[in-house]
């Protein structure tokens, strides 16, 4: 495991390299969702939540260049989209115009209290250190109206990495986490989450993934 960083350098290492990778970055997963089948299941099965639960505004954190954001609206959710990156920003909101999208850190959203009808973070919480984990599904559960979803993707596995370059051959700063889905459940429950399910993908690959799909409060839905 890699040392805690102090403060907020996580998260200024962070913006900065996606604002230095923002357009490589959309370039290799702008159609990347099209040979991910499983994925592509998983938005699906989202999507189809959001709208059992009332419908409404859904909130895509760490949108990146918006990609994600743009197949939801596609399965007719109202999804727009919060990156920490205003590189990223721009990209999303150049490549989805008429499409809302904002800069802001899921640390600290500046959303108010029950005022979406779902959280989708699609491997967007993979750069936060453990530390600071429960506070961004805090911030979910704060935002979240009761019995809403929330779909979290990350990578499986234990341990840390720096990666220092990416996406076109650019320089970054940025610390990967991998995860147990166990880990990642408990702690969506403990910040007010019912967990109601879990898929995973990628078994025999060196980068297994996966989803975690869970209810804003303490009961399931009907």
């Amino acid at each position: 495991m890699w040392p805690t960083m102090d403060g907020d350098e996580w998260l200024a290492d962070t913006r900065a390299s996606y604002d230095t990778v923002a357009e490589s970055y959309a370039e290799l997963v702008g159609r990347a969702l099209e040979g991910q089948p499983f994925l592509r299941a998983a938005l699906g099965l989202f999507a189809g939540q959001v709208g059992s639960a009332g419908g409404g505004a859904v909130a895509d954190v760490g949108c990146g260049p918006g990609h994600v954001t743009a197949y939801l609206r596609g399965l007719g959710v109202e999804a727009f989209g919060v990156d920490l990156s205003p590189g990223m920003v721009e990209v999303a909101r150049r490549e989805n115009p008429g499409v809302r999208f904002e800069v802001g850190s899921m640390t600290e959203l500046a959303l108010g209290d029950g005022s979406v009808a779902g959280v989708v973070a699609f491997w967007s919480l993979i750069h936060v250190p453990d530390e600071g984990v429960p506070g961004v599904f805090r911030q979910f559960r704060r935002v979240v109206r009761d019995g809403g979803p929330i779909m979290v993707g990350f990578h499986v596995g234990d341990g840390s990495r720096v990666k220092t370059q990416g996406y076109g051959g650019h320089p970054m700063k940025v610390h990967v986490h991998r995860r147990r889905p166990e880990r990642v459940a408990a702690w969506m429950r403990d910040a007010g989450f019912t967990v109601h399910a879990e898929m995973r993908m990628g078994l025999d690959q060196g980068l297994p993934g996966a989803i975690v799909f869970g209810y804003a409060g303490r009961e399931l839905l009907s």
